[in-house]
């Protein structure tokens, strides 16, 4: 893949879609070697091929941070779990996923509500859907649960004053991600895995027809 020619709004897109339950990178390899890119070039598609590659480890990396910034306010670290909750569920993958758990759990003490709690269905015609599905979480769209998780987590932020801290923290995790995707060197197996998940969304969106 040439990663030159993918876009910003294609990397958000690609990682808005993409399955984020795969587990982090291990450590050996996340900090294997690191040399200067020799161009702008190659540094734009080193930074684009490393942030989808290393995207599971560049969230708990900043969720670290984050919390390390918050040892001694508790009220800040459940505001940072809501926030981080909040940009989760923007990847598809993790809100189906969460609605799912959730709804799973709920059957085990309320079947009826857990049935309330499924995404409605989207109408086939001709054997294809006859508009793109909508991502629903707990029965609800998907934008309800940002909006209200964001809207309580920037009350807790401003309860805590730790609005400044976290402006900090998020300001420093965004470097140090910045800094290695920069200077990470991209292996085969980067390359290899994104052929591979660009395999299986052509082969999903295949299916779906």
């Amino acid at each position: 893949m040439d990663w030159g020619n993918v876009t910003a709004e294609d990397l958000i897109d690609a990682l808005r879609e993409v399955d984020w339950s795969s587990p982090p990178r291990p450590l050996s390899e996340f900090f294997s070697r690191f040399t200067v890119p020799r161009s702008y070039a190659k540094w734009n598609s080193r930074l684009k091929c490393n942030l989808y590659y290393y995207r599971t480890n560049y969230f708990i990396m900043i969720t670290l941070i984050l919390g390390l910034g918050f040892l001694r306010r508790p009220v800040a670290i459940l505001a940072g779990i809501l926030t981080a909750l909040s940009i989760a569920f923007l990847n598809d993958s993790f809100a189906g996923t969460f609605s799912e758990k959730v709804t799973r759990t709920v059957r085990q003490f309320s079947p009826h509500l857990a049935a309330k709690m499924r995404p409605p269905l989207t109408p086939v015609i001709r054997g294809r859907p006859s508009a793109k599905r909508s991502i629903h979480i707990c029965g609800r769209p998907r934008w309800v649960f940002v909006l209200l998780f964001s809207s309580v987590s920037f009350i807790l932020w401003y309860v805590s004053c730790g609005l400044l801290t976290v402006l900090w923290a998020l300001a420093i995790g965004l470097l140090a991600t910045i800094l290695h995707a920069s200077f990470r060197t991209p292996n085969l197996k980067a390359r290899l895995n994104t052929f591979r998940e660009e395999f299986r969304a052509v082969w999903r969106n295949y299916s779906e027809l």
